[in-house]
């Protein structure tokens, strides 16, 4: 099969909707698009920079497809530079006024497909990309939204063909960090940083591009346990682009590693006043919750309520980040159940799996949680967090000697895999 010489043979993260615009995607389309590159490597560049420009060019010509289209994609390219989800909005309904004047668009309906995955509405994302791909079979990036979107639906045989058949029309930096996500879920590290290496070849010359995927592999290396190469990697990205904020989301796990907390806290914060993303705030106020500044981490975990409220007045899911935010810290605990239960069905993926197991654990529920934390497992993937909530559940179960053998897994596969979790898991497996 297609997809099996390329997610697990030799190739001459995760994939997201900020691959489809860093890779290529605004520039794989047919020849009548070909017209739109020049415009669309601008905006890949900077979503800001074009925007006012665009702006004027949809006043002079509202019914103008093409504008439209660039503009929808410039607001989502801005949305990924500031964290602001109001561009989603505007991103919309731009788009959503381009099909009105061209039903068949595809960049219009490639743009709302990606948007779809920004947002986390993967069912909506899937239709979408199935469009993409009936209105050209031969792009590329309809390939990628639809792969991207069965991997968050636990569809994986399928995705992995879509990133296969992506790769076959257009190797390029889109697919190969699809390529290499894929086969970081089927437990294949090294070829999962080998195609992530391909990628940040095909990124050469693109400095957000390049930092973005350099960044990738860091993120490969830490969750393997490599702390020194994940920092090297993290340095490069900020050397192609400075104050590339999830360069320095990934340093502060670094620092915090090396029993640097201080500087992981001063390198969260650079990250949080650039773009407070959910994770970002979580993780800065898990930081001041360990050095001691009880009253600090208080202060950021009150901003992530403030974020979650407009991520959803702009459309954005955030079930699943909530119910582990939620659930690692003991927030309503039966509430934080049910919003697990309803996040895995609308993402029944191996992390869907793996948060409502440890939702379940955390609130009793341990023949139930069991059945879910086999299942967030059943790709063979390496994950330190999966496996110390498998030994939380043997825990729950009262099953001693085997929660040790997976906390002791967890710990061998990367020590640090967690400031909250990580001590945890050393005082369990002794």
């Amino acid at each position: 099969m297609a997809a099996k010489r390329l997610i697990f043979g030799g190739l001459a993260a995760g994939a997201t909707a900020a691959a489809l615009l860093l890779g290529g995607v605004l520039t794989d389309g047919s020849a009548q698009e070909a017209a739109r590159v020049p415009v669309a490597s601008a905006i890949v560049a900077s979503g800001s920079a074009l925007i006012p420009q665009l702006q004027q060019q949809v006043r002079a010509n509202p019914t103008g497809v093409v504008g439209l289209g660039l503009l929808g994609l410039a607001y989502q390219q801005r949305a990924r530079e500031t964290g602001d989800p109001s561009y989603y909005t505007k991103s919309e309904g731009v788009l959503h006024r381009a099909l009105r004047y061209s039903p068949d668009d595809l960049v219009a309906t490639g743009g709302l497909g990606a948007l779809a995955l920004s947002r986390h509405r993967f069912r909506e994302a899937l239709t979408l990309g199935q469009r993409a791909v009936a209105l050209s079979p031969s792009t590329a990036r309809g390939y990628g939204i639809v792969g991207d979107a069965l991997v968050e639906l636990g569809r994986y045989r399928e995705a992995f063909a879509a990133f296969d058949r992506m790769a076959s029309l257009k190797p390029s930096l889109s697919s190969y960090a699809r390529v290499s996500y894929a086969r970081e879920l089927l437990g294949d590290v090294g070829g999962a940083a080998h195609a992530m290496r391909l990628a940040i070849d095909a990124a050469a010359g693109q400095p957000e591009a390049l930092a973005w995927s350099r960044t990738q592999l860091g993120k490969l290396f830490w969750s393997q346990g490599r702390v020194a190469a994940s920092e090297r990697q993290y340095r490069s990205a900020l050397a192609v682009r400075p104050g590339y904020v999830y360069a320095f989301d990934g340093l502060a796990q670094v620092e915090a590693a090396r029993g640097r907390i201080r500087s992981a806290i001063a390198y969260e914060q650079r990250a949080v006043d650039a773009i407070p993303l959910l994770q970002f705030v979580a993780s800065l106020g898990d930081l001041e919750r360990l050095a001691g500044n009880e009253n600090a981490a208080r202060r950021q975990y009150a901003l992530i309520g403030a974020i979650r409220r407009l991520l959803r007045a702009n459309g954005v899911r955030t079930d699943l980040e909530t119910a582990l935010f939620d659930v690692d810290h003991a927030v309503r605990l039966p509430r934080a159940l049910s919003l697990a239960r309803a996040a895995r069905a609308e993402r029944p993926s191996i992390d869907g799996d793996d948060v409502l197991a440890w939702a379940l654990a955390r609130t009793g529920h341990c023949s139930e949680a069991l059945h879910y934390s086999k299942r967030s497992l059943r790709l063979g993937t390496h994950d330190a967090v999966k496996f110390f909530h498998r030994g939380m559940v043997e825990r729950c179960l009262g099953n001693s000697a085997v929660a040790k053998t997976w906390f002791r897994r967890a710990l061998a596969l990367n020590p640090h895999f967690s400031v909250l979790w990580a001590p945890v898991a050393v005082r369990y497996s002794a």
